[in-house]
């Protein structure tokens, strides 16, 4: 593949909590333009510290990180990519803080140097994107799991990213609001990593699925994404269906 097509290149990434068990191991990875990934893994495994290394709200011990073409070792590198990669958190209330949900959703624009007027109709185009039409003025903290999974999707949609980082997105939700989530990211045109325990989730958004054990991250060559979900091996690790 071409090598200026390489947004997320890591190289021999290890990490610990503590000085007794590295989290992740020599891990190495690469993410291309229009790749579209689903990681698996027991908890624990490192999969969301994997995220945070990204998009340097942690920092590994050794190793290389590369991203878009360019070395990230210092907290201003990682500003500039956190323009480009959004992070949706595993916790919805993680990413809500402000009083309503307009302000949650311009907020990212604002930050990106938007005027004020522009945020907002930044932030309304994509809430209305998601069917939330009307929700600008809701308290967020009275949105139901749902309604605050949608909004915090919006807040990292609305600053048009161009890698999108899902850690566990289908997590608590009801039927309706799974299925309405994964026709909006099926229907996404960007770079992708989808952190999930529901593999039908994956196999439905993603083009390949990374197990991640031991510290290391590799493809499993069990679980392909494909038409006939139940007709498969299920792989090296756990996972779920949903019926």
């Amino acid at each position: 593949m071409d090598s200026n097509s390489l947004i997320i290149n890591l190289k021999d990434i290890s990490f610990s909590y503590s000085t007794d068990k590295l989290i992740l191991d020599r891990l190495s990875f690469e993410l291309h333009r229009g790749d579209r990934v689903g990681l698996v893994g027991p908890n624990g495994s490192g999969k969301t510290t994997l995220f945070h290394i990204i998009m340097g709200l942690l920092r590994p011990s050794s190793g290389k990180i590369e991203l878009f073409d360019k070395p990230a070792n210092e907290e201003k590198d990682f500003r500039e990519v956190r323009k480009k990669i959004g992070l949706l958190f595993q916790d919805a209330d993680d990413q809500l803080f402000s009083p309503t949900v307009l302000e949650d959703v311009a907020f990212g624009p604002l930050n990106l140097g938007k005027s004020p007027e522009e945020a907002r109709e930044i932030a309304l185009k994509t809430l209305a994107g998601l069917d939330l039409s009307g929700f600008e003025n809701r308290i967020t903290y009275k949105l139901s799991g749902g309604e605050k999974r949608l909004v915090s999707l919006a807040t990292v949609l609305a600053m048009d990213p161009e890698v999108l980082l899902l850690d566990e997105p289908m997590n608590g939700l009801d039927d309706e609001t799974e299925e309405r989530i994964t026709d909006i990211l099926k229907g996404l045109n960007l770079s992708c990593i989808f952190i999930s325990h529901n593999l039908d989730f994956l196999f439905k958004t993603t083009d390949r699925i990374y197990a991640m054990a031991n510290g290391k991250i590799s493809l499993d060559e069990e679980l392909v994404p494909h038409p006939h979900i139940h007709a498969h091996k299920f792989g090296r690790l756990h996972h779920e269906h949903k019926s």
